[in-house]
């Protein structure tokens, strides 16, 4: 059994265990929504990845000539999820090819130039896993590890583990660190078969830490006790900053795209559902359940928060949710309805609200969509 195959186990008993603690045999009994069903969901699938495949690839294979090897490995990654064994699809092949021309001689994969090499990098990574059925990447993967772990922020930055930036990756390699580059590194070096006690993890969760609006728990900046919603927000490095923006006394917001992550790393670091963080993060994703729009970002943003949403929660083994007025929620369901109700006549989906962060790119959103839907399923 690989290292990689045994991590993956090892995770299915650490959010077995967490589930069993956190929901409770009344929300066990809850009837299941019957609004949409796991057929109209495959073919929301299915017609998502019919638009990737007829008319989402530009020449060269890539998906989207924005963000390098980003947004290709998004696409290849979402389609795999749905239909593994279309790593023989010309399409796929195709956009394989075109990540195997941004491996560089370092181990990054990312192109020439680039401010992202973190990102780029780890989400190739992502989708070169479900690609290695004959392990014709372990070599490049292997090297890839080795990059990510190197991109981190610690000694050899010049920090130390009382700085706030400590342990946490950005875009680039000295780009300030923040909470949505710190995940996709942190998922990588999940996936590749690191574990809660690796270096590299263990330093992710001391920046981790200080993105929590929770205080006495680990998070020793200025803004842990400001808001105290046990929520998260964007980065406490160089002053902090939320994406969600400031209250009157400078604390830093929570908001949705943030918080759910942080809930994933917790799990990752295998933290019961009693663990004050863990609850802190409970209390606020149950006071702010919603699929209409990105909890205090409004639509900025909705498509990765509805990424982020589905693969936290089902991480963590919930399958029934309570909200704060103690509805209870098949979030799947409900999830799976809300993005097919937005898909577009072509099979797409698009933010049509807002288009931050690249989300009026028809392919990016399209794999955001399609990874989601995955985890409704």
């Amino acid at each position: 059994m690989s290292t990689r195959t045994l991590s993956l186990l090892l995770l299915g008993v650490i959010t077995i265990t967490f589930a069993a603690t956190w929901v409770t045999k009344e929300v066990v009994a809850q009837e299941p929504s019957q609004a949409v069903t796991q057929a109209e969901i495959s073919r929301a699938a299915d017609r998502g990845i019919e638009f990737l495949r007829q008319r989402g690839q530009a020449d060269g294979g890539a998906f989207s000539p924005e963000t390098g090897a980003a947004v290709t490995g998004l696409c290849v990654r979402a389609i795999l999820e749905h239909r593994p064994k279309a790593i023989n699809d010309p399409v796929v092949k195709n956009a394989l090819r075109f990540l195997e021309s941004k491996i560089q001689s370092d181990g990054g994969i990312y192109s020439k130039g680039s401010k992202h090499r973190n990102y780029e990098t780890s989400v190739a990574v992502g989708a070169l896993i479900r690609a290695n059925e004959k392990g014709q990447y372990d070599s490049t993967l292997d090297r890839a590890e080795l990059f990510l772990k190197g991109l981190q922020w610690d000694e050899d930055e010049g920090a130390s583990p009382k700085d706030a930036a400590y342990g946490g990756a950005g875009y680039g390699s000295h780009e300030r660190p923040d909470l949505s580059n710190t995940t996709f590194l942190i998922d990588a070096l999940r996936e590749l078969g690191n574990d809660a006690e690796d270096e590299a993890i263990q330093k992710a969760l001391l920046f981790v830490k200080r993105t929590q609006n929770l205080p006495g728990h680990g998070n020793d900046t200025p803004h842990a006790d400001a808001v105290g919603d046990g929520g998260f927000y964007y980065t406490p490095a160089a002053g902090g900053q939320s994406q969600a923006g400031e209250t009157d006394g400078g604390g830093l917001r929570s908001y949705g795209s943030m918080t759910y992550p942080g809930l994933k790393r917790m799990i990752y670091d295998c933290l019961s559902a009693d663990e004050p963080r863990v609850m802190a993060a409970m209390e606020f994703i149950r006071k702010n359940y919603s699929l209409t729009e990105n909890p205090g970002m409004g639509h900025a943003g909705q498509f990765y928060y509805y990424h982020t949403f589905a693969k936290s929660l089902k991480v963590a083994g919930v399958e029934i949710l309570d909200d704060d007025s103690g509805k209870p929620h098949d979030w799947k369901m409900e999830l799976g309805e809300q993005l097919i109700q937005m898909q577009q006549e072509d099979g797409s989906w698009v933010n049509q609200q807002n288009d931050r962060w690249m989300e009026g790119d028809r392919q990016l959103v399209t794999a955001y969509a399609l990874l989601a839907l995955a985890q409704c399923k």
